[in-house]
């Protein structure tokens, strides 16, 4: 008699996922607050919509992955990082809009499912919610055999937030003269691993649990996997006040790329190259692999992980607010006519 088949012989263990979700109900609860209305496990979550205090509520969102930092995380085995920069990645993306974060959502797919790594990332997630007030309403844990890499998982996130419509930030009122502020990221954040990775490891030489000289004792696993930074809490207070007229996340493409993304036209932006200290990682990467410098800007946030754009009138007051919350905000550059390009002097 020919024995029966069942999932778990075709790789996929639902006694697994009950463990993760069972193992995971408890980071996620913590993050709820009173507008949550279902619980881990419902077919859809569900969140109270009534804005009673905006006149013309709007509604942002937006979708991202961790990109080959996971790469980092799998070598390492240090997975409870991974979830804090993807929320605070999503959260920095809806933020430049004016938006604050109501909830986020994960996916997570691997090939053979691990509850311990899973509870892991959540983790990760739930600490970065409830640090920006934002509710894990639910996510898909999906268990895929043959389709990734032994050991190694996907992970990406969604996140809804809300801004006031006579509050959201779009650049159009920017214009020649205007004050470039830049607020220093945290390393490397979510972009530039391809890279590197390969400038440390292939050409390099490194190993993650390599400690090179000039780089302060940390390991380079420590280097590549510090959370990408979330900006809320240091700009929360700023938004709606008609002090910021523009705001850019350097994400892929660095400075150079991120902010046009909100310039009207006719206006360009003048970089002052010297203006901020770059991060020595960054130094020492691209003098690994000879890059060229357009290259680096181009890859990495060199230092600079969030760009406010205001009128020469409101800086010291955007300063002020930002610099009593501990954090740091640097005149960068300046507003000047032209296509939607930005220059380094």
């Amino acid at each position: 008699m020919t024995k029966p088949v069942s999932y778990s012989d075709a790789g996929v263990s639902i006694d697994t996922a009950n463990e993760t979700v069972a193992r995971i109900r408890n980071l996620a609860k913590a993050t709820f607050n009173s507008r949550t209305l279902t619980d881990i496990g419902s077919f859809g979550g569900m969140f109270d919509g009534a804005f009673p205090d905006m006149s013309e509520p709007v509604l942002v969102a937006s979708a991202d992955g961790v990109g080959t930092k996971l790469k980092i995380a799998f070598l390492t085995g240090v997975h409870n990082t991974i979830g804090q920069d993807l929320v605070n990645h999503c959260v920095d993306d809806i933020l430049v809009q004016g938006a604050r974060p109501l909830f986020f959502m994960d996916y997570f797919a691997t090939g053979r499912l691990s509850a311990d790594v899973a509870e892991s990332v959540v983790e990760g997630l739930s600490i970065a919610c409830k640090e920006n007030g934002c509710v894990l309403l639910g996510g898909e844990t999906a268990e895929m055999p043959g389709f990734y890499t032994e050991g190694e998982y996907d992970l990406a996130g969604f996140v809804v937030g809300v801004v006031d419509k006579k509050n959201v930030i779009d650049g159009r009122r920017i214009v020649e003269g205007d004050i470039v502020l830049g607020m220093p990221s945290r390393g490397l954040h979510t972009n530039g691993y391809s890279l590197a990775r390969k400038l440390f490891f292939d050409i390099g030489g490194y190993t993650p649990e390599s400690s090179p000289e000039g780089l302060g004792g940390e390991t380079v696993a420590e280097i590549l996997l510090r959370p990408h930074k979330s900006y809320l809490a240091p700009l929360d207070g700023m938004i709606g006040r008609d002090l910021i007229k523009g705001l850019a996340h350097i994400t892929g493409g660095g400075l150079l790329e991120n902010i046009p993304r909100i310039l009207p036209e006719g206006v360009s932006v003048e970089i002052d190259r010297g203006s901020w200290n770059v991060p020595e990682v960054f130094r020492f990467m691209q003098k690994i692999g000879s890059v060229e410098e357009l290259e680096m800007f181009r890859t990495f946030n060199m230092g600079i992980g969030m760009v406010l754009i205001c009128s020469p009138a409101n800086k010291d007051q955007i300063k002020r607010h930002i610099e009593e919350r501990g954090e740091k905000c640097i005149d960068i550059g300046r507003v000047t006519a032209g296509e939607g390009k930005v220059t380094f002097s």
